[in-house]
């Protein structure tokens, strides 16, 4: 932690950079290229005075990190005064000039290092060994080897051009993911938190498992500001956990809620989280279509939440919070403010402005909300440090994307990508199923302990080929790798989220992690069902999608029962095994099938509805 004093400095460097990032998107046309290396030198420069070199870093910067701080200044001010010439250049023919080799070679080390500091050696070891196999691939037998790769040949794809570091990942950051997180920081800032989370106890405090379901519904609000599962854990779960353990909860089923919770909101619209705004820009898919597919399976990956977390609390018989739950008027009192830029980025999106302008009408609605009210009216030095901590926030996020687009460089460059498809497509067989299991499998792996952004990218080019050989549509099969680098998060053994947990809930992480993915079952059978079935992402025609629908909700309750047991009444096990199969049933895209097992999953709650009805009656009367 640096000095009140640095910490200042850095606020308002951070803040400067900020406000410049919002002028060049809003008000000026920038060529891709310019922003992409003013923005990785200028996060640069900031991120080596933040972040350390090792947790145990002096409070004061050392010498080393300013001449690494400077020396990103340096190559932005020199790639800037050279722009025109490098975009001018003709890739692998020219030759570089002395300057050219240095400031590149520079920057390709400085983007090794960011990355080394913001995410750790995980993601930092898959670079590497990318950047040895495109140095030294060529001696590899085939069909894994390539051409010969000099270093310079390599230079030239990942700097000097918009194919490596300044590529489409630095792109998305560098415009609406910025603009996003600065929403979610000036929103939370004048207290949209704890709206969200007044909102979530008004509705659900009072019932049985309430706590634990304010954590679902109040998590998942959240998320969607903050597009990060271990942040939302931290914020949300401070709060949430502690008050589930002490109304009883154990310390691994409240980790767990609040670990499931917080992981989805990383795919729940309008926002969503990073790594959806790349696949909108890697697909071409215009982001309101992304937002529209994403919305039932959301809903439903939360449903399976909640109504596990109910199920349980049924039959553990949890009572609710015995806090004072907050009223309707005092949860709106001050908290109406907060509608107001969600109803104007929704209506932007609707409308069909950019992600981007969406993302700056967001900014100015919430900014312009906090000052209609005293409660929620920011201060200049508030806003000052609301621009300050969305640069500080997007740190992690750019050292992810940064490198990752020497990743997706160095594959278009040697076409390791199509391997890797043809690989998995031959393991497989071409078999669809088995493929798509090996591409889930492989983008959890892909995406331990990584950010969602690089698991996703990862996935994209490395599996994504193998989806589309086999005829996937492309909106599908990238949503498909989404909620897989998604649900990473929360998948052992590294499970970033359930860490972020055990440190609140003082439980063993990998107790929380795999508590966590029984809870969150019903988002790992997702994917399968929307590649299998389009109309779970309202891409299929009206009767497609209203089936999908109700077969969405009712396969999602079955499945949730299924797991837990239980309706209040213990359920046999070929009780639960027909329910899984009717889940199954219901959202295959084929009528009278899918309309079988809806007939199916009502039949049994009809049944179990009348034999709690009878055993309520027996209590009464007994």
């Amino acid at each position: 932690m640096l000095a009140a004093a640095s910490q200042r400095a850095l606020i308002i460097a951070a803040a400067v950079f900020a406000t410049w990032v919002v002028y060049a998107n809003l008000f000026t046309i920038s060529d891709p290229l310019i922003l992409g290396i003013l923005f990785v030198c200028g996060i640069y420069s900031i991120m080596f005075a933040a972040i350390g070199a090792t947790p145990n870093a002096p409070d004061r910067v050392p010498f080393y990190d300013w001449v690494m701080s400077g020396l990103s200044l340096a190559c932005g001010v020199f790639f800037f005064v050279n722009a025109g010439e490098i975009s001018d250049r003709i890739s692998l023919l020219e030759p570089f000039t002395t300057a050219q080799l240095f400031f590149g070679t520079a920057l390709l080390l400085l983007t090794l290092e960011a990355t080394r500091r913001t995410t750790g050696m995980g993601l930092t070891c898959v670079v590497l060994l990318f950047l040895i196999y495109n140095l030294f691939g060529s001696l590899l037998p085939p069909p894994f080897g390539h051409g010969i790769s000099e270093f310079t040949y390599l230079l030239d794809i990942l700097v000097f051009t918009t194919d490596g570091v300044f590529g489409v990942p630095i792109q998305v950051v560098a415009s609406y993911v910025f603009l996003f997180v600065m929403f979610g920081t000036f929103l939370s800032k004048a207290g949209g938190g704890e709206f969200f989370f007044n909102l979530a106890a008004l509705l659900t405090g009072r019932s049985r498992g309430g706590p634990a379901k304010i954590a679902v519904i109040s998590s998942g609000l959240y998320g969607t500001m903050s597009g990060s599962p271990t942040s939302d854990v931290v914020a949300t779960g401070s709060i949430t956990i502690p008050v589930m353990k002490r109304l009883g909860y154990s310390a691994r089923f409240a980790g767990a809620v609040e670990v499931a919770a917080s992981t989805g909101g990383s795919a729940m619209p309008p926002i969503m989280g990073s790594a959806a705004f790349i696949l909108a820009e890697y697909t071409a898919v215009p982001y309101k279509e992304v937002v529209y597919a994403a919305i039932l399976p959301a809903l439903l990956y939360y449903m399976g939440v909640f109504t596990q977390v109910h199920l349980r609390a049924v039959r553990h018989n949890l009572r609710p919070s015995d806090d004072e739950i907050p009223t309707l008027k005092s949860t709106f009192s001050t908290g109406w403010v907060f509608v107001i830029p969600i109803v104007g980025i929704v209506s932007a999106l609707m409308v069909g402005y950019s992600p981007t302008f969406t993302a700056g009408i967001g900014v100015l609605g919430a900014v312009f909300a906090a000052t209609l009210l005293k409660a929620t009216r920011l201060t200049p030095w508030q806003i000052v440090e609301g621009l300050g901590e969305t640069t500080l926030r997007i740190l992690p996020v750019a050292g992810a994307c940064a490198a990752a687009g020497l990743v997706i460089g160095g594959l278009s460059m040697t076409g390791l990508g199509m391997k890797a498809a043809n690989v998995i497509l031959t393991i497989s067989g071409e078999q669809p199923v088995v493929t798509l299991i090996i591409a889930a499998v492989v983008t959890i792996i892909l995406g331990l302990g990584m950010p969602t952004p690089s698991a996703y990218i990862l996935a994209a080019v490395l599996v994504g080929p193998a989806l589309a050989k086999l005829g996937y549509p492309i909106l599908q099969s990238h949503m498909f790798l989404l909620y897989y680098a998604v649900l990473s998060a929360l998948t052992p053994p590294i499970a970033v989220a359930a860490l972020a947990a055990a440190a609140i809930a003082e439980e063993d992480p990998f107790k929380i992690a795999f508590s966590a993915v029984r809870l969150a079952a019903v988002g790992f059978l997702l994917p399968f069902a929307f590649i299998w079935n389009p109309g779970l992402l309202m891409l299929g025609d009206t009767t497609t999608n209203v089936l999908a629908l109700i077969g969405g909700i009712l396969a999602t309750g079955a499945i949730a029962i299924s797991i837990e047991g239980t309706v209040g009444i213990e359920l046999r096990y070929w009780e639960r095994i027909m329910l899984t199969f009717a889940a199954v049933a219901a959202v295959v895209p084929i009528g009278f099938v899918s309309v079988s097992g809806m007939l199916i999953i009502m039949a049994f709650g009809v049944r179990y509805t009348v034999l709690l009805q009878k055993r309520r009656v027996v209590s009464a009367t007994g």
